[in-house]
């Protein structure tokens, strides 16, 4: 790697700690690649480069006086545009929300300001991130960078954060996971997303789609960022009551303990429809995991991950309904002909189907709870399939048949890349843990990587 873009958060921030890196040439060396590169990528909504480097450059005066806020200070990130920043417009995936703009800062990006992050921009998403192939109808579809000739899916919700990570445009993403939206544009993308707990992250002044759902999480580089990246955006705040009572993690302590006596469990029943290289990869990451000392335990599920997907679904729509119904049942307003039926599928389910769903969701989340009370995680593909063209999307489809269970049962996960195709598209590991158990599922990502290159490969085009 030549260029400090394509370092990890954690390299990159020792280097501008110890000073051998400008915060401001880091800034400019980002700002310089997406000239170059977004115009084809689409990574992009909006570009922060005047305020990036008065950031940078007083994050520079500050370090060199002894006076950095913290070990991020400094380190540039992209915000995927449901997050709201008080004066400026957000999105969310919509032209109809072109003129929209924040009258809040989201509680996750005073957390990123405060330990002296620097945004580089708003990155595209699906329409009210509601999608998981990452398409985009009227504000564009970002290219995923592995493929340079056809336009590839670059995965969904959050697309431009997942190419902009990908591609050494931002050395780190935020973005959002209602049912897979951080997790596949990281698998598709060959880079690393949590997803995180509900509660574990504050969703003020996210853009919502579930609340039920929603969870914010790092998209990076590797395992050990996506660690560091959590313990700043963790924490109680009173402006979401699903975060108080929460003990913070403490991801770092244990990262690097290794693998040795854990229990991992595989479904046994969960392998039908799945790519012949997907799961020809997945079993390899099996098997180094057993080399790494984890027991490997076959696990016979309550339910099929599918049946909870749809359940999944049910309480998705609803909730999206009840948020959205004014602009989706308005004809005159220019939405994504994809994303509108979807929205409008919860016009159809009654308040008693959607309080059902929600009752059924913590009965089998006690079941779930029982069945794998003797493993320490769950282990699945990402996805299904590595990145489709996008001119062979169904959008009546989703790719998000082995992440949406995760969200409904309200666990937390990671996906890491674990190989890639004979066409040299990424495939990636889903490492599923207990609800708020992110510094167990870090620490096996961070043992699997550790023994592995492939988060270390960049995509051919940017060579």
């Amino acid at each position: 790697m030549t260029s400090p873009a394509l370092l990890p958060v954690h390299k990159l921030a020792a280097e501008i700690a110890a000073r051998r890196l400008s915060p401001v040439d880091v800034v400019d060396e980002y700002l310089g690649r997406i000239e170059r590169l977004d115009t084809k990528l689409h990574a992009f909504v909006s570009v922060n480069a005047a305020n990036a480097r008065l950031a940078a450059e007083a994050a520079d005066k500050a370090i060199r006086s002894g006076h950095a806020v913290g070990p991020l200070h400094g380190v540039p990130i992209a915000i995927k545009d449901l997050v709201e920043i008080e004066g400026e417009v957000a999105t969310g995936g919509t032209a109809a929300w072109r003129g929209r703009i924040a009258r809040h800062t989201a509680t996750l990006m005073q957390r990123l300001t405060a330990a002296g992050m620097i945004n580089l921009g708003k990155t595209h998403t699906v329409e009210f991130a509601y999608g998981g192939w990452g398409t985009n109808q009227h504000l564009g579809t970002p290219w995923n960078p592995w493929d340079a000739n056809t336009h590839r899916a670059p995965g969904g919700s959050s697309s431009g954060s997942g190419v902009a990570v990908a591609a050494g445009m931002a050395p780190c993403a935020i973005g959002t996971d209602t049912g897979g939206s951080v997790r596949i544009p990281a698998a598709w993308n060959g880079i690393t997303g949590l997803k995180t707990t509900i509660g574990r992250v504050s969703t003020f002044g996210v853009l919502p789609l579930s609340p039920t759902l929603d969870t914010p999480g790092p998209i990076t580089r590797d395992v050990e960022d996506a660690a560091l990246l959590l313990t700043v955006l963790q924490g109680a705040d009173p402006r979401d009551r699903r975060t108080l009572g929460l003990q913070d993690a403490d991801p770092m302590t244990t990262l690097r303990r290794g693998v040795k006596g854990l229990r991992l469990g595989r479904p046994s029943d969960e392998r039908g429809g799945i790519d012949a290289e997907v799961l020809a990869a997945y079993d390899r990451s099996v098997e180094s995991l057993a080399d790494l000392g984890a027991d490997i335990v076959d696990l016979s599920l309550p339910a099929r991950l599918a049946d909870l997907g749809k359940i999944n679904g049910v309480i998705m729509s609803a909730e999206a309904y009840a948020a959205l119904s004014h602009l989706v049942d308005d004809n005159a307003q220019q939405l994504d002909a994809d994303v509108r039926p979807r929205v409008r599928a919860g016009a159809t389910i009654s308040s008693r189907d959607y309080l059902a769903a929600l009752a059924e969701r913590e009965e089998l989340k006690r079941s779930f709870n029982a069945a794998i009370e003797n493993v320490d995680a769950l282990l699945t593909p990402t996805a299904v399939t590595p990145a489709p063209p996008v001119a062979s999307i169904d959008q009546n489809t989703t790719p998000a048949m082995l992440t949406r269970w995760v969200n409904f049962l309200d666990l937390c996960a990671v996906a890491v890349p674990n190989g890639f195709t004979a066409d040299g598209l990424p495939i990636s590991l889903q490492i599923v843990c207990r609800a708020y158990a992110e510094p167990l599922a870090l620490r096996i990502g961070y043992a699997y990587q550790t023994a592995h290159d492939w988060h270390l490969r960049v995509p051919p085009m940017l060579g």
